[in-house]
């Protein structure tokens, strides 16, 4: 089987460059190489990465039978475990994906508005004038309170207080390119005592394994179990075999879910505070949108605003956290693109690329957010959060977060870049974001009119 073109440079200098100018590595190969090229990389089999919407209409669309996608995420492996949503497919891929869509959705988005919200005023109300922060961080803090919240119903005590620090610790263990490294080689994954890198992540990861369990163990003890987090509406889930979630289950999607659901939104959160900033007509713009918006609002007005859904949309394109979708590994021989592709192949839908096309997106490096209220992208034109049957569970809980906590934070706070150099996105973990964290001044509060107020 004859593959696409793609660089021929050895697989380990292809890895420094996914690791250390992911955004360039990409860009390069697909200007010369075009929608469709092969890379190859120290650690994994060739991968066919794919831009053109066309060719990712093909593979969303096609029966997922012809694809699997779990062993393609055993990089997820070392933290999520067997039992998480990322490794499966089939029949069990399914079955997860029901039991755990209920919380996504409906009724229940709207129970999590008022908690985004005044968990952003708690945080925040730490700021202090005339000082500097590093928004991710700050962010970060709000994100993870919320899925704790969201997923335990609490988070707040000994257990939850523990459990925050060690999971922001945990991941801070691969928060560089070189740390990441440690996520792509597994030579580098020896657990040589507490203090070595991976020995220290084992030991986190192993106490955050002890918390997760004594609350389950201690749920499970309980007679109610009609709680409206997320916990206690898995543990009560129940399939069409009348089957519920074993306690491993269970801890392998708290885990995923509390790996996703803020590691990526703080992310994305500080990206959007950055481009608010640095372009006074986008912060103009959003401000005279949010003149209105009190204590009283509520929370799905603010997240049916238009110019807001735009900016957190645009934000999502113009560096999506995931650069790729999972990839799909054919089953059966597949044509796309002129090639005929033999089982075992994994095709790489690029989520980057496709958001950089120049063909969909007019001087796609500016941050426009008016592009979004101009027209509407397909779903292969535009997919922040993936596509087909592997699209994120959380993308609609993800796009409600980031509203409210940007529109919770606008209203109250005056806030200014501390440095307004341009931010470059880099790698953390099998993520990006934006280098430094973005670091912000507050320079003043918000009491009772905020349309006074200019950026």
């Amino acid at each position: 089987m004859k593959l696409p073109d793609g660089p021929r440079t050895p697989a380990f200098v292809q890895l420094i460059q996914v690791l250390f100018r992911p955004l360039e590595f990409l860009e390069e190969n697909a200007k010369r190489y075009g929608d469709c090229f092969t890379s190859r990389i120290t650690g994994f089999p060739p991968l066919i990465v794919v831009s053109h919407p066309q060719a990712l209409q093909q593979i969303m669309t096609a029966d997922s039978k012809l694809f699997e996608s779990g062993p393609a995420n055993k990089i997820f492996h070392f933290i999520v475990g067997d039992d998480s949503l990322l490794l499966l497919d089939g029949d069990r891929h399914q079955r997860k994906r029901r039991l755990l869509t209920p919380p996504f959705h409906g009724e229940r988005m709207r129970t999590y508005g008022k908690l985004i919200c005044d968990i952003t005023e708690k945080v925040t109300d730490n700021w202090t004038i005339g000082k500097s922060f590093i928004a991710r961080s700050a962010l970060q803090e709000i994100s993870l309170r919320v899925i704790l919240r969201a997923v335990f119903g609490v988070d707040e005590g000994e257990r939850f207080e523990e459990l925050r620090q060690l999971f922001s610790q945990m991941l801070d263990n691969f928060d560089s390119p070189v740390k990441s490294g440690f996520l792509f080689l597994k030579t580098l994954q020896k657990d040589l005592g507490p203090w070595s890198p991976w020995g220290s992540f084992v030991r986190q990861r192993e106490r955050i394994d002890e918390l997760i369990y004594a609350e389950i163990q201690e749920r499970r003890q309980q007679s109610d179990t009609s709680g409206e987090d997320i916990l206690s509406l898995m543990m009560s889930a129940c399939d069409e075999a009348g089957r519920s979630m074993t306690d491993r289950e269970l801890r392998d999607e708290l885990i995923t879910l509390l790996l996703a659901g803020h590691e990526t939104t703080a992310s994305a959160l500080a990206w959007a505070l950055y481009w608010i900033h640095k372009l006074p007509t986008v912060c103009d713009k959003l401000l005279k949108e949010l003149e209105n918006i009190s204590d009283d609002t509520d929370p799905s007005e603010i997240a049916r605003l238009p110019y807001l859904t735009a900016v957190c949309q645009e934000t999502l394109r113009i560096y999506p956290i995931a650069l790729f979708t999972f990839s799909r590994i054919l089953k059966a021989p597949f044509q796309l693109m002129g090639y005929d592709f033999e089982p075992g192949t994994y095709l790489s839908p690029c989520i980057y690329l496709t958001h950089q096309r120049e063909d969909i997106y007019p001087e796609p490096k500016q941050f426009k957010p008016e592009r979004f209220l101009e027209r509407q992208f397909s779903p292969y034109e535009y997919m922040p959060f993936g596509g087909g049957n592997r699209r994120c569970l959380g993308m609609a809980f993800a796009q409600f977060e980031m509203k409210l906590v940007l529109a919770t934070i606008l209203t109250r706070w005056q806030l200014d870049l501390a440095d307004h150099r341009p931010v470059r996105a880099v790698r953390r973990g099998l993520a990006t974001t934006p280098g430094g964290g973005v670091s912000m001044v507050v320079t003043g509060k918000k009491v009772k009119a905020p349309n006074l107020v200019s950026c």
